[in-house]
């Protein structure tokens, strides 16, 4: 995750996340650079959607699925994590809002010091659901905008998806729930980014992030529709046009890219260029955020129990809470936990070659479905190679 608003306007600076550190402690806008050994979690709580996505990573469908964790498994789980003091919980799905004991869940978890949040498609999400939401302790809620209407419903494949998802959007507003926006670029709606981030300042959005494509469960079938390298660094330039228009005319809305770390090493580039101090201060946010967080600031448990290093490895399980608590299992000596702990070490290809790849490090995911090799060079990756070699670069 690559926080363009502070990154580019200097909303987080080191000394913030050194005073904090001293605390032990971390505020939630602070975590992509924390040293926490402990991750956030990703919790696909059921894997039944009542929609049906083009990029879904596990291929939900609106449907029952067997074998879901049960509340009494889920109250443990959340109680293990509570003892692990865990940063964030994230009820996602599917869609999580389906499961009936959602509120209870996330009531528990606030109750134990957890800082719930929710990823949904915000389609189910009106007054009466909202106000549950808030009452519940949820501090977040993430929904999906892909686009204007026509983009967004073609690719959540259902009329009217667009509109109530706004509607979820405001209904959680009106009850003082923090709520963002997320989008997925491809090519179906990478034209619509202006209209996304008009909608964003006229709605009073605090927080929109701009994910890259990852090519797991559907997505796969859309290698093809990726926004094309050579188009990503124009898409880049706008995102951070736009990210320095917000803060100077005081739109209070947080700017982020995820899923693709090459973002962080060209805000830098592009930094350097103008402003050499700040320059040197974003490559220290930068070594402090460490790149690619699966395996280290990142876990994904599924509806299962399952454990993965991030929720794009659903074909990699570490191991099952069934059998042994999460705590357990993530401190374990799973050998490709150790790895990725260590992942500078295993890159091939331009990645391997990058001096910048211990902050960045790409996508192992992309790389495995294109190359198929975890270790092989992420294809997404749109830095040329003067770009990618730096010798001066402090500490990398």
């Amino acid at each position: 995750m690559i926080g363009c608003t502070k990154l580019l306007c200097g909303t987080a600076t080191v000394s913030d996340i050194i005073k904090h550190s001293g605390q032990g402690t971390m505020p939630p806008e602070l975590l992509q650079f924390s040293d926490l050994k402990r991750p956030l979690v990703v919790w696909n709580m059921t894997n039944r959607c009542n929609l049906h996505c083009r990029h879904c990573y596990i291929d939900a469908k609106d449907q029952n699925y067997a074998n879901e964790l049960s509340t009494e498994e889920a109250e443990s789980f959340i109680d293990d994590l509570a003892a692990m003091k865990v940063p964030v919980l994230l009820f996602s799905g599917g869609e999580p809002l389906i499961r009936k004991d959602i509120f209870h869940l996330g009531e528990i978890a606030a109750e134990k010091g957890l800082r719930p949040v929710i990823s949904s498609n915000g389609t189910l999400i009106d007054d009466e659901m909202a106000i549950k939401i808030k009452q519940a302790g949820f501090q977040y809620v993430g929904i999906s905008i892909d686009g204007s209407p026509p983009i967004h419903d073609e690719f959540r494949r259902q009329k009217g998806a667009f509109e109530l998802a706004l509607k979820g959007i405001k209904a959680c507003q009106r009850q003082g729930v923090k709520t963002g926006i997320r989008v997925t670029l491809n090519k179906y709606n990478q034209n619509d980014l202006p209209f996304i981030f008009d909608m964003v300042a006229r709605e009073n959005i605090s927080r929109f992030c701009i994910y890259h494509l990852v090519y797991a469960g559907r997505a796969t079938e859309m290698i093809n529709q990726d926004t094309l390298v050579n188009t990503k660094r124009s898409i880049i330039d706008y995102i951070n046009k736009k990210t320095v228009e917000f803060h100077e005319k005081g739109i209070k809305t947080e700017i982020l890219t995820t899923d693709n770390h090459a973002d962080g090493i060209y805000l830098y580039k592009t930094i350097e260029k103008t402003n050499r101090e700040h320059a040197e201060e974003v490559i220290s946010l930068l070594q402090m955020h460490g790149g690619c967080s699966a395996g280290t600031k990142f876990a994904n448990v599924d509806a299962q129990g399952n454990v993965h290093p991030c929720q794009f490895w659903q074909h990699y399980t570490i191991g099952n809470i069934r059998d042994l608590p999460f705590s357990r299992i993530w401190t374990s000596d799973d050998a490709l936990l150790v790895k990725l702990r260590e992942k500078e070490k295993h890159l091939t290809g331009k990645c391997g070659a990058c001096d910048y790849k211990a902050l960045c490090s790409g996508c192992r995911i992309r790389a495995e479905a294109i190359k198929g090799d975890i270790w092989a060079e992420d294809p997404a990756c749109y830095l040329e190679q003067e770009e990618i070699a730096n010798s001066e670069c402090p500490g990398v």
